[in-house]
């Protein structure tokens, strides 16, 4: 058995390795040589580009990421987990619903973020529809900075939010909630002390499909944000096409995956020991 199963699993492990160990394992090596003269590497090898990186600037792009994609996750969440559970137990009109949140999938994310920016523009449908109604004078701040840049990463990555959660919540054994109801608690402590408690599969795994995304997102601070709300993935992405300081962007990447990978293993087992 042992020997049938390790064939089984032959292909997926060629795959892990040609498609993630080994290429880590050249953005490792970048991340310790030198940028060339005109860009690309170059020998000798340096642990310099890691030591640019504490530098307070960088520092504060990296805060600036955790909470904007902290800030993105909550506000999925909130704004998911209401919607799954009305999902769950729509009945017969379950499957029009889950079609309706993934329909945005059947279009392209950056069509989706040039829609917002149309939207949010200080000429666009928002500002211009305040202004007809008397509401405002001049147009709101809507686009290029921070709440944008939330906005458009909540509306993008909401659906990985709603699917997991929706996932826990249908399998929730509805003779629990009865037998709370029985027991007197009422509708808020039934979904406190029951619900919640059941769905942290759901939760953590939107939690995780939701905030990595954001932490890394470049596309949507670079057009939502204008290059007010500057994010790792924005500096990381400069570093290798416009400075073309590869190792500086390899040693950014590691970083980035170094941070988070603890974290995301704390949350894990955190999770797992019951204490969400």
């Amino acid at each position: 058995m042992k020997r049938l199963r390790a064939w089984f699993l032959a292909p997926s492990w060629t795959v892990m390795l040609s498609l993630f160990l080994f290429p880590m394992l050249i953005i490792l090596a970048y991340s310790l040589l030198t940028r060339g003269t005109y860009g690309g590497i170059s020998l000798p090898w340096s642990v310099e580009s890691y030591q640019r990186f504490a530098d307070p600037i960088y520092l504060g792009i990296l805060w600036r990421s955790f909470w904007i994609a902290g800030a993105s996750t909550v506000i999925s969440l909130l704004l998911g987990f209401p919607l799954a559970l009305f999902i769950s137990r729509a009945g017969k009109w379950k499957n029009l619903y889950l079609s309706l949140v993934i329909l945005p999938f059947w279009t392209s994310f950056l069509v989706r973020t040039y829609a917002w920016m149309f939207l949010l523009r200080d000429t666009g449908l928002v500002n211009s529809t305040l202004q007809k109604m008397g509401i405002i004078h001049d147009p709101l701040p809507l686009l290029y900075n921070d709440g944008a840049v939330i906005l458009g990463l909540v509306y993008g990555y909401l659906p990985f939010m709603v699917l997991p959660l929706f996932g826990t919540l249908e399998k929730l054994d509805r003779n629990l909630l009865e037998a709370a109801a029985d027991l007197g608690a009422r509708p808020w402590a039934t979904l406190l002390r029951v619900v919640l408690p059941l769905s942290a599969p759901g939760i953590r795994a939107g939690v995780i499909l939701v905030f990595i995304p954001c932490l890394g997102a470049y596309l949507t601070p670079d057009l939502l944000g204008g290059g007010k709300s500057v994010m790792i993935g924005n500096l990381i992405q400069n570093q290798f096409t416009t400075a073309r300081d590869w190792p500086f962007g390899s040693a950014i990447s590691l970083a980035l995956m170094a941070i988070v990978m603890p974290l995301l293993i704390a949350f894990v087992r955190r999770d797992e020991e019951g204490l969400l």
